[in-house]
């Protein structure tokens, strides 16, 4: 007992220290748990109907397009849905200290809002977030009218990154 409060000292409780993969967000981490992903320079693109935005809720599958949708990995479970894409998009400052577009890549999903379907391989979903994190273009399997959005919602976000950014992505949104 605490003699000030009359009430028996609590034991000292330790945190139990996850396994689990962490998410940083700007933040230094060293220690336990150390070699994690940082995703803060990462965002979400969401091209529908040939129009781009910004959704960061993709991160975790719940952007607008995807929220109340059951995904399955066969394509022939969606056969009413519409091609939606998600372009994992980093950027990054250059040796002189510009931010530039960094790293975009494509990922196809179909969904069906109405009957609450879709399809994606969630598994080329992080291969092509982690090809994004490293810095790659991987666009060649959006159609000319996806490219335009894309480049358009890149330049109208912030035309100074997107001089910045090298010939190689805006070759392969030309």
């Amino acid at each position: 007992m605490t003699e000030q409060q009359g009430q028996p000292e609590q034991p000292e409780k330790k945190e139990k220290k996850s396994l689990a993969l962490n998410v940083v967000s700007n933040k230094q981490h060293k220690g336990f748990g150390a070699g994690t992903i940082d995703l803060s320079a990462v965002s979400c693109v969401i091209i529908d109907g040939g129009v781009a935005y910004i959704d960061d809720g993709a991160m975790h599958a719940k952007s607008k397009v995807e929220r109340g949708i059951k995904f399955t990995p066969n394509k022939e479970d969606c056969p009413n849905g519409r091609k939606c894409w998600i372009v994992w998009t980093a950027v990054e400052r250059n040796e002189a200290g510009a931010t530039y577009y960094a790293g975009a890549t494509a990922c196809e999903m179909w969904v069906d809002t109405e009957a609450r379907r879709g399809w994606k391989i969630l598994a080329d979903h992080v291969n092509k977030l982690d090809a994004a994190i490293k810095r790659k273009y991987k666009l060649e399997e959006l159609d000319a009218e996806e490219k335009a959005a894309f480049r358009k919602l890149l330049i109208e976000h912030n035309e100074e990154w997107w001089n910045n950014s090298p010939e190689s992505l805006k070759e392969a949104l030309a």
